[in-house]
């Protein structure tokens, strides 16, 4: 059974099409709630940024805290018995057996930096998976949604269904990563085997690649050391478009860790190979 089937629509597994529906418009109003929140902060002088690390830079901003404090009040009005787990501001328990999955701004560094690369991640799991979710671009006004029998994207020019590109071969392939160092040297090792076999890499979008791919302009995504916080929204939009998320042996990959995100099967199985064989 493939992740896509175990992830079926919510009102088929519950009979309540409302449900649904609630889902999906409480997801919409967290994020436009973020919206208004975090662009107060974006391209401004002098945002601080505190980092999370005492050896290192790992940045967050008020954007950062007030996007989530945003999206909890929505979260607060309308599905209280729901639970959260928030980058920001931690986990908070449910009984509804729904748990929101909230990156208030999965690229900070982009942020501070003025680049409109950055994005609000919004995630609706059950024990299943993630089975709903969002990837917001506030400044640039583009949203991708995916799960619950939705594939959409909506932008400055309209709407249009999201729809991941077909099989081609590895060497026509666009693959983005994050970070040229991937991760530790074997993971960075590991990303360039597949670097090396595809047409064109390109760094630096964080999640806003995911998009790209649901969108049909990317074949792959590979990163490494991730939290759930930053994949389970891609993952949903992702396989709602088509495309295929797994970690680097092929399994389910809604904790994080190392990711590989496909365009479709062939690319998937492609990828799969060079990244988990030998070196």
């Amino acid at each position: 059974m493939t992740a896509t089937a175990r992830r079926r629509p919510l009102a088929a597994r519950t009979g309540e099409a409302s449900l649904t529906d609630e889902i999906i418009e409480t997801a919409h109003a967290a994020a436009d709630a973020a919206r208004a929140a975090v662009l107060p902060f974006f391209r401004v002088d002098e945002l601080h940024a505190d980092s999370k690390l005492a050896d290192g830079f790992d940045p967050v901003t008020e954007g950062d805290h007030a996007a989530e404090h945003a999206i909890r009040a929505v979260l607060a009005e309308r599905r209280p018995r729901d639970a959260i787990l928030g980058e920001e501001l931690g986990h908070s328990t449910g009984d509804s057996g729904l748990t929101w999955v909230l990156d208030p701004i999965d690229g900070t560094r982009a942020f501070l930096s003025g680049a409109p690369t950055w994005g609000v991640l919004i995630a609706v799991s059950d024990a299943s998976g993630p089975i709903y979710g969002v990837i917001d671009q506030p400044f640039i006004g583009e949203r991708f949604e995916g799960g619950l029998g939705r594939a959409r994207y909506h932008g400055p020019r309209g709407h249009r269904t999201l729809a991941t590109r077909p099989a081609r071969q590895l060497s026509q392939s666009i693959l983005f990563t994050t970070y040229p160092e991937v991760g530790t040297d074997a993971e960075t090792a590991a990303f360039a085997r597949v670097a090396a076999r595809a047409r064109l890499t390109r760094y630096g979008l964080d999640c806003y690649a995911y998009g790209l791919l649901a969108l049909g302009q990317v074949d792959l995504v590979i990163e490494a050391g991730l939290a759930a916080y930053d994949i389970q929204a891609p993952i949903a939009v992702i396989e709602a478009a088509g495309g295929i998320v797994t970690d680097w042996q092929g399994n389910p990959a809604s904790h994080g860790g190392r990711v590989l995100a496909a365009a479709n099967r062939e690319q998937h199985q492609a990828a799969l190979q060079l990244l988990s064989g030998p070196g």
